[in-house]
C-alpha cells in the first residue's frame, strides 16, 4: 500500500528498497523525511502528539497521491504519516517518489510535502514548558501549497 498512517516507527532504507523492487525503469527517487524538532517559533518543544480521524485521514491522502500521479509519470509513491506521541528527533512523515526521470520525481515529491502540510487532516498538540498548545496553520505553508494549484 502507497498509503500508511500508523504509529510505528519506519525503516526508511527499506521503504525506498521496497519502492525501488524489481524495477529497473526508475531512474530518480525523491524523498522527504519530516522530523519533530525541540523548538518551534522559540519555544522549546517536549513532545508534539498528532491526531487524526482514521479512514478520513487514509482517504484524503489517497487524493493527494492520486493528484500527483496525475501531473507526473510516476512509477512509484509512498507516504507514510506517523500519529500518537512523539519527541524530538522523532520520525513524522516520509514521503517518496519515483520515476524514470529526476524532475518528476523531485516534483512531486515536493507538492505532495506541500499538499500534506496544508490538505491533510492531521492536528498537532505541542508540549513545552508553558504547557502544551495547537499548532496553528501557517501562511507560509499555505503559499508554497498555492504555488501548485492549477
Amino acid at each position: 500500500m502507497s498509503v500508511r498512517v500508523q504509529t510505528a516507527d519506519f525503516d526508511i532504507s527499506a521503504e525506498i528498497a521496497r519502492l525501488r523492487a524489481a524495477n529497473p525503469k526508475i531512474g530518480a527517487v525523491a524523498s522527504f523525511i519530516g522530523v519533530v524538532r525541540d523548538i518551534n517559533d522559540g519555544d522549546a518543544v517536549a513532545a508534539m502528539t498528532l491526531e487524526h480521524y482514521p479512514g478520513m485521514t487514509e482517504k484524503r491522502l489517497a487524493e493527494i497521491e492520486a493528484e500527483a500521479r496525475a501531473r507526473w509519470p510516476l512509477d512509484g509513491v509512498l507516504i507514510i504519516h506517523r500519529h500518537g506521541r512523539l519527541e524530538p528527533g522523532d520520525r513524522i512523515v516520509l514521503v517518496a517518489t519515483t520515476s524514470a526521470h529526476r524532475q518528476a520525481a523531485l516534483e512531486s515529491c515536493a507538492f505532495l510535502i506541500d499538499w500534506l502540510k496544508t490538505k491533510a487532516p492531521f492536528w498537532k498538540l505541542e508540549e513545552g514548558a508553558t504547557g502544551a498548545a495547537w499548532v496553528e496553520a501557517k501562511e507560509s505553508d499555505d503559499r508554497a501549497a498555492d504555488k501548485w494549484k492549477r
